[in-house]
């Protein structure tokens, strides 16, 4: 008993004793207020309705983070908004609006060759510092073949630019450079929300923009990132892109008018959440999942109106949950699962309780085509019907040799071709 009561008495003076450590250490330690920087009017932290005001905002804040308010007006974007780990970028509403400034392209002067940090160029006069450009020539142009960077120093007509070439770019192939860049840019980062404000792409005046680099808030190589509630419209490029990225929530938004896909989440992005959007109007697809999106969620949006599918998969994009969508007036499919060999194609994914509607307004197609070998697909309890014109002409087509999927308890209706077609062996 006396050895059990001095083992107590040893532990409480311990417990004690690093209670008292502990009150020590937060004395010592200042108390950090959270940081928010306010920017726009003369009322503001940092003044000028500008990319650069906002990028100032954004590079004073702490390394712990804080928050960039931007107050209502309209910002002239001629570079991207870089924004950093653990901050938040807030609107003040529909009111506040990122505008992208007048687009411009020169062609190459001399090789861009890789590994350069820098680029000569025909004419220099529509770049200035802080601008993103992109770079290509006719036999490397597009996606991970293009190289991106953002202007540093302008030197006559000599860009130098804060990261070096992927590849070799030649005068003789045509080699260019434009200044097509996003309006908010999340790069290498963790822990950031952006919220409440529209980006107005231009697209009559500004260049195309390289949809797996950029997109009016593109998210590259980053994890635990929120969109939500940004209104993107008329973006020379596509909406909303997320490429290697984990646990990405894009929620609440608007995407329309955009020249390519409106959302576009791919090459290795796990853990996406997709919820209560409305992508519509975009010239290709409401949403086209790339490479390797897995393990999501896509629900409550709403897919019509674009100028291809309401939503296209493929390539090992599985383990996703479509449920609650409403997909309807695109100008081919509501939904595709685009031709892939069976190791690649689209398997474990679930479609429930969603309506497709009216599809094939610009060519005959189906409500749901499927073109690929998807294992354990599940389509239950979904309203798939053509109640207008006809242009929907058949509810579910599936391409010969296909595994088993499971057609359970749907609403089909109105279609010519029939409810579920068979390609024929």
């Amino acid at each position: 008993m006396k050895k059990l009561l001095f083992l107590f008495l040893i532990l409480s003076n311990v417990a004690f004793a690093q209670y008292e450590d502990y009150k020590i250490d937060a004395l010592l330690t200042p108390r950090r207020t959270p940081v928010t920087i306010t920017v726009g009017g003369p009322n503001s932290d940092i003044q000028g309705y500008t990319s650069r005001a906002i990028q100032i905002a954004v590079d004073a804040l702490p390394p712990e983070g804080g928050t960039v308010k931007l107050n209502k007006g309209t910002f002239l974007i001629k570079g991207a908004v870089r924004l950093k780990s653990n901050m938040k970028l807030i609107g003040s509403g529909a009111e506040t609006i990122l505008k992208s400034g007048p687009g411009f392209e020169s062609k190459l002067a001399d090789d861009a060759d890789c590994g350069e940090i820098f680029l000569t160029v025909e004419d220099a006069t529509g770049f200035e510092v802080g601008m993103n450009v992109q770079v290509w020539d006719a036999h490397q142009k597009g996606c991970w073949i293009l190289s991106t960077g953002t202007i540093t120093d302008i030197v006559g007509n000599r860009l130098y630019i804060d990261k070096g070439m992927i590849a070799d770019y030649r005068v003789s192939n045509d080699g260019r450079v434009s200044n097509g860049s996003s309006a908010v840019l999340i790069r290498d980062a963790e822990n950031v929300f952006v919220s409440n404000f529209t980006i107005d792409g231009n697209k009559k005046i500004t260049v195309k923009a390289d949809g797996c680099n950029n997109g009016g808030v593109a998210v590259y190589k980053s994890k635990n990132i929120t969109v939500d509630n940004i209104h993107v419209k008329d973006f020379n490029g596509e909406g909303i892109t997320w490429q290697t990225t984990e646990n990405v929530t894009v929620q609440n938004c608007e995407i329309e008018g955009c020249t390519n896909m409106g959302m576009h989440p791919g090459t290795g992005s796990p853990k996406s959440r997709i919820l209560n959007n409305n992508s519509h109007n975009n010239a290709v697809d409401g949403m086209y999942i790339c490479w390797r999106a897995h393990h999501s969620i896509v629900r409550g949006n709403q897919f019509h109106n674009n100028g291809r599918f309401g939503i296209c998969t493929g390539h090992k994009d599985s383990e996703i949950i479509f449920e609650d969508n409403h997909i309807y007036e695109n100008g081919s499919e509501g939904v595709n699962l685009r031709m892939e060999i069976p190791r690649n194609s689209p398997h474990n994914n679930t479609f429930v309780n969603n309506i497709i509607e009216n599809n094939g307004q610009k060519e005959p197609a189906y409500g749901i085509g499927i073109y690929s070998w998807p294992e354990n697909l599940i389509i239950k309890n979904n309203i798939i019907r053509d109640t207008k014109n006809g242009t929907q002409k058949g509810g579910i087509f599936i391409q010969k040799d296909a595994p088993e999927i499971t057609i359970k308890d749907n609403k089909m209706s109105g279609h010519k071709e029939g409810d579920v077609i068979y390609e024929k062996k």
